[in-house]
């Protein structure tokens, strides 16, 4: 394992703090010498009024247990109901209902609310480390229960896959591998990008896609090239953000079902000197090589230890996380003065007519390069160091398509988020951004005792 059994770990915790200080909010103070008051909604005064939480399709209903609070601006004392119960809209398979959750408001005065107002990414830290570690732990429960017959049985679906692969003529992993045995400088940096990019790279995105949807919008932090109360981030806002990190959940959701319902032997696996028979025989005949775990190998932390799984190749969430990363960068809304280029346009002569064509601005064609570079990188690596086959990458593929579309089933929890709030005494912050092109709605946010009237989207 080596040196990654402590540098790669080292890079995560890096990029989260660092991650958490770039996107920290500057203009609030954490220790402020007046107490943080409560938000006052236009509409408090009305029995129930909407949230403006684009997440939370829900609204904020007073009840009669509901409690008063008093809010001091400027010495002057004004009565406001915080309602203690919230709407949540719970959508499925077309069907809508609303259920009742606690609204946490009452406790953004608290030290911990203060904390992630300050920082709000934290938040965002919390929510990749509950989906990474509760999917770990069910591959650790996974690796931990495997029987002798799971692995004989993985075994023969990994062969099956070899047998459809030849069948489809797309068998290329002995051959690609070939290629990178004879280059062992190539080989050697192929092995630390499959063992050190996949987690590193997605935390990085995460950052990267936070900071320009969300904190490049937020009216009242001023940044570099970016003055108070102007928004020079991605038109898509922070909706973008959410509806990835949901993707990325949904991914290893559909992903832990499959390898647990059909597990599948990686290639690298299929060299196994102990197996007898004419199936031993044949796994050894393709002759596989596993790069990446032997003496010399760069294998880290998270790909070599008692609970890792080790038939869970299919499907390929090391290529479905690059595919998403990848389309979302080529995709993604730039800001207005990142859109155009600054070169002239091209008249193209086409049927006796002529058309023109504007080259894409330069932030445009570093997004092409680098959404298109990454998953072709992280394809190759894959294969070269014999841990997946192809069709893994492609059920990768499929679950990544399948997550970017059904993500917002995600949403119906929020209830069950609320409640652990509530138990914990935290008020998740609302993020005071501009999210240009979605819906936006007017609200009252706090910041350091002072109310100001802003546009919100949380």
């Amino acid at each position: 394992m080596g040196v990654g059994a402590f540098i790669e770990p080292l890079v995560v915790v890096t990029l989260l703090f660092g991650g958490t200080w770039v996107n920290r909010n500057t203009s609030y103070r954490l220790f402020s010498k007046k107490r943080p008051s409560r938000p006052l909604s236009p509409s408090a005064s009305h029995h129930c009024s909407r949230s403006s939480s684009p997440d939370s399709l829900g609204s904020e209903c007073s009840s009669p247990r509901s409690s008063a609070s008093l809010l001091s601006d400027n010495q002057d004392l004004t009565l406001v109901q915080e309602p203690q119960w919230r709407k949540r809209e719970i959508r499925f398979l077309g069907m809508r209902t609303e259920v009742l959750s606690p609204n946490t408001r009452r406790f953004q005065g608290y030290f911990l609310s203060r904390v992630l107002m300050k920082f709000p990414f934290l938040v965002e830290a919390w929510y990749w480390a509950l989906i990474y570690w509760v999917y770990q732990l069910g591959r650790a429960f996974t690796a931990l229960t495997l029987v002798e017959s799971t692995v004989d049985v993985a075994r023969h679906h990994a062969l099956q896959i070899i047998h459809l692969e030849q069948r489809l003529h797309i068998f290329l992993e002995p051959s690609l591998q070939a290629i990178f045995l004879r280059h062992q400088t190539l080989l050697h940096w192929t092995n630390r990008i499959y063992s050190f990019i996949h987690i590193p790279g997605t935390i990085l995105f995460l950052v990267w896609l936070y900071y320009y949807t969300t904190t490049r919008n937020r009216l009242d932090l001023p940044l570099p090239n970016k003055g108070y109360g102007e928004a020079d981030g991605s038109p898509a806002g922070p909706k973008l953000y959410a509806a990835r990190r949901r993707t990325m959940a949904v991914c290893n959701l559909l992903a832990f079902i499959v390898f647990t319902l059909w597990p599948c032997m990686p290639p690298r696996l299929l060299s196994d000197p102990d197996v007898e028979g004419s199936i031993g025989e044949e796994s050894r005949s393709y002759g596989f090589v596993d790069t990446v775990h032997g003496a010399e190998g760069e294998s880290s932390v998270w790909t070599q230890n008692k609970f890792c799984n080790q038939y869970a190749a299919m499907p390929s969430l090391h290529f479905g996380y690059s595919l998403l990363i990848g389309l979302t960068i080529c995709s993604i809304p730039l800001a207005p003065k990142h859109r155009r280029s600054r070169s002239a346009s091209a008249r193209i002569p086409f049927a006796g007519t002529s058309l023109r064509f504007r080259c894409p601005s330069p932030k445009r064609m570093l997004c092409l390069a680098v959404g298109i570079a990454y998953p072709t990188v992280i394809l190759v690596a894959i294969i070269a160091t014999a841990n997946h086959f192809v069709l893994d990458a492609v059920a990768g593929a499929c679950v990544c398509g399948i997550a970017w579309t059904g993500n917002r089933v995600l949403l119906n929890l929020l209830p069950v988020e609320d409640y652990f709030l509530w138990c914990v005494r935290i008020h998740k912050p609302v993020r005071k951004t501009v999210g240009m092109g979605e819906e936006e709605s007017e609200d009252y946010w706090e910041d350091n005792g002072r109310l100001r009237k802003g546009v919100v989207v949380n």
